[in-house]
């Protein structure tokens, strides 16, 4: 005999289920739609990241070689010379020396690049001044040489020694400038300036100070005792 009073199904909990059912259905076909677009961007960009950086890391290679192509070109064309030594005239006819543990001529300017340049301005037969510094630039076409790096000017005539960072020679004239400071010392003294001016291939300094200090004052080096 079948059991009348068992409980009929509730419609509400039907439903219920029915739209948990379709919800887990519509997250999971929302999930697979995003994978697939994952998957397709993947699928299409990754290829273009790829030659994108693969492009960079050529270009960065090709450039790397040039650089350096054209500068072996460059120290090829450069002309290395081992204690060189110049010399010449200025146009009174006093002899001058320039010499240096290397010099390094540039391809581009003809300039001499100098390490340890060493110069000796003559005065007379027997004497002469020293100029010594750490580097030098020689322009020899135009006559002009830069010392730089603790230029030291030695006198022949006297015990004065002067101190500078960069001085500018003259060979055409014979005359030597600075305009960034100078120091000097000797039996006389001691001097310090801001610019000065040596002719006379080293007989006469002329000072000029600088500020509060515009005291201008000569040295005749020739008729130091």
């Amino acid at each position: 005999m079948a059991d009348t009073d068992a409980p009929s199904p509730d419609p509400d909990d039907a439903a219920s289920r029915r739209a948990a059912d379709e919800a887990r259905v519509a997250k999971a076909a929302e999930a697979w739609r995003a994978r697939s677009r994952r998957g397709h961007w993947f699928r299409r960009g990754l290829p273009i990241v790829i030659l994108v950086l693969g492009g960079a890391v050529l270009a960065w290679i090709v450039g790397r070689s040039v650089i350096s192509g054209i500068q072996r070109d460059q120290e090829a064309q450069e002309v290395k010379l081992a204690n060189p030594r110049f010399q010449g005239q200025d146009e009174q006819g006093r002899a001058f020396i320039i010499g240096a543990q290397q010099a390094v001529r540039d391809p581009a300017t003809g300039h001499f690049r100098l390490d340890g340049p060493l110069v000796r301005l003559d005065l007379s037969p027997g004497q002469s001044s020293e100029l010594s510094a750490g580097h030098g630039i020689y322009d020899e076409a135009n006559k002009n040489l830069i010392l730089r790096d603790r230029v030291r000017i030695a006198d022949a005539q006297s015990d004065m020694t002067f101190v500078t960072p960069e001085a500018v020679v003259d060979t055409q004239t014979g005359v030597v400038t600075g305009d960034k400071g100078i120091e000097g010392s000797g039996r006389m003294g001691q001097i310090s300036a801001q610019s000065f001016t040596i002719s006379d291939q080293g007989r006469r300094v002329t000072f000029r100070g600088d500020g509060d200090n515009k005291v201008t004052s000569t040295l005749n080096l020739a008729e130091t005792p």
